[in-house]
């Protein structure tokens, strides 16, 4: 891997992590056409770098909040910031429970398969538009919403199902104004990156450093740390203006676009 793909990559995964485009459709389309296999033990080293990049670049943006659900943990007085605390645990529920009885049936999503890709960003252009059209009712976060929206997290791990676009369209639908559900989509995301970057290195006996020079690592850890710095804030304020029908738009395109690439072989 030479300097400019590291930092290509970064720059993509940086982006997708965060705007509603789906990260992991994206990453299925880049292996088929650059013919590229991410399971491989060189790649594992690089994969988890990026993943930890922008896990850091969202505790970065985020640093107020993750410090308050940090403090409502341990501090039974604060009961808001302990209550959002124990919605974000909540909301991991779905996700790591289907993460851990149903890995092989996941990972055969994972195969390369544009047409289902296709199909998936076609649901995601669904929910990025009615999360936009729909008007937000001023409803709680509470433990129940907290689960529905960790639902929708669990079924965003298909390739092609934007994990933003789904929890931030489930939470507008079930009334949440928009920055909130903006905001909690972004930090109930953390804990499981850094949850899934372990179980990849305890999966694969641990990393293999000699594989990647430490430029290399450095240029795609730098280049997805600072796209997810941007993509969050762009993304909180896009939610805001009620403007994720663009990225409504873009993933209608895409599906039809990698649909007709694969029918006809091209």
């Amino acid at each position: 891997m030479d300097y400019i793909e590291s930092i290509i990559l970064g720059i993509v995964q940086g982006l997708t992590e965060f705007l509603p485009i789906s990260s992991s459709g994206h990453l299925e389309i880049f292996k088929v056409f650059f013919n590229s296999d991410f399971s491989t033990k060189e790649s594992l080293l690089f994969t988890i770098v990026l993943h930890f990049a922008t896990a850091l670049s969202t505790m970065v943006f985020f640093k107020k909040e993750i410090s308050s659900i940090l403090q409502g943990l341990f501090n039974s007085k604060d009961k808001n910031s302990k209550e959002f605390s124990i919605s974000i645990i909540i909301s991991m529920i779905p996700a790591t429970l289907i993460g851990f009885f149903f890995e092989e049936t996941i990972n055969s999503f994972f195969d390369g398969n544009l047409i289902f890709v296709g199909i998936m960003l076609y649901i995601t252009s669904i929910l990025l538009y009615l999360s936009d059209v729909i008007t937000s009712k001023k409803n709680t976060l509470n433990y129940k919403n907290s689960f529905i929206i960790g639902l929708a997290q669990a079924i965003a791990i298909m390739p092609g199902i934007s994990r933003s676009g789904a929890t931030i369209a489930t939470a507008v639908v079930l009334g949440i104004k928009r920055e909130k559900a903006a905001r909690f989509s972004f930090l109930m995301v953390v804990p499981l990156i850094f949850g899934s970057m372990l179980k990849l290195i305890i999966d694969n006996g641990g990393l293999e450093f000699e594989t990647f020079n430490l430029i290399t690592i450095s240029l795609g850890f730098i280049s997805a740390f600072i796209t997810g710095l941007l993509a969050c804030k762009w993304m909180i304020d896009l939610v805001k203006k009620s403007k994720l029908y663009y990225f409504s738009i873009y993933c209608l395109v895409m599906g039809s676009i990698i649909i007709f690439y694969t029918i006809n072989g091209i």
